[in-house]
């Protein structure tokens, strides 16, 4: 073995040394802000179905990443990703877009900001846009982010219509090699659109189907979020289950014993330009 050789060797094992360093520190971080007590005391108790640290990881998000997250609704996410990308990261949270203009999309909006605002030692650095495909203005710019975030939104966009150009819009926000993170309500193999639009539960299928039209490429599926105990064939679709518990009393208990609903936890990239 040439002297070259044994120092190629040698800088090759300290690169990878540095890396899971790195990553440890990280991940370590990551699980402070999870833990913090200034999250939502109601969303901290929500772990339980929701799996931040191992789903971000599962995502490969980074501290230094440029994440956008697409309908952050009341902050759950934002709660971790707005402080834990502050400081070296970007965080763009693509809210409800005014031009909605219905007064629960509004709002939800100003409900959002306000929690921006009000903790800028948390949020300062983070960028409030809107996500609205039919507007035609990108949630961010082409080609900026390092990940595309989006949890439990495609039923939304499949019953509005507008499903296929918000996969689109990933697309042109993400950079090259990029990574799109889907977290949705799992329907049954072979459930019709129609079935998908009333329940709020959507297939796997579906899903790969939407970004492989836009261009972007499946990497990988985990169960990080699965809940083998959910049949999906609720009477007031998933919004029976918890959180929403839209039948009341009736059947409260059965429900909660059930618990959040079943989750795929989907990954695509973004190809990179072939030479």
């Amino acid at each position: 073995m040439t002297q070259i050789m044994v120092k190629q060797i040698v800088c090759a094992f300290i690169l990878l040394v540095v890396s899971i360093s790195a990553t440890a520190v990280s991940d370590e971080r990551l699980r402070r802000f999870i833990g913090s007590d200034t999250r939502t005391e109601v969303y901290a108790a929500r772990d339980v179905y929701r799996h931040p640290q191992a789903t971000l990881e599962f995502f490969q998000v980074r501290a230094t990443d440029t994440v956008v997250e697409i309908w952050p609704g009341g902050g759950w996410y934002a709660e971790i990703l707005g402080p834990w990308l502050n400081a070296e990261g970007s965080y763009y949270a693509a809210h409800f877009s005014p031009a909605m203009e219905k007064a629960f999309f509004l709002n939800s909006r100003e409900r959002f900001q306000k929690k921006l605002v009000s903790a800028s030692n948390l949020y300062g650095n983070a960028k409030l846009t809107s996500f609205y495909p039919p507007s035609g203005r990108p949630s961010a710019p082409a080609g900026s982010a390092d990940k595309v975030l989006t949890f439990r939104n495609v039923h939304n966009w499949l019953k509005a219509g507008y499903a296929e150009s918000a996969f689109q819009e990933f697309y042109i926000v993400l950079k090259p090699g990029g990574i799109l993170g889907v977290v949705e309500h799992r329907a049954k193999p072979g459930t019709s659109l129609e079935d998908m639009n009333t329940s709020g539960y959507v297939t796997e299928a579906k899903v790969k189907q939407l970004a492989e039209q836009a261009g972007l490429e499946f990497v990988a599926s985990s169960e990080i979020n699965a809940n083998p105990k959910d049949t999906t064939d609720h009477p007031r679709g998933v919004w029976t289950l918890p959180p929403s518990l839209r039948l009341g009393d009736e059947n409260r208990d059965y429900y909660l014993s059930i618990g959040e609903s079943d989750r795929m936890t989907l990954m695509f990239r973004k190809p990179e330009p072939s030479n």
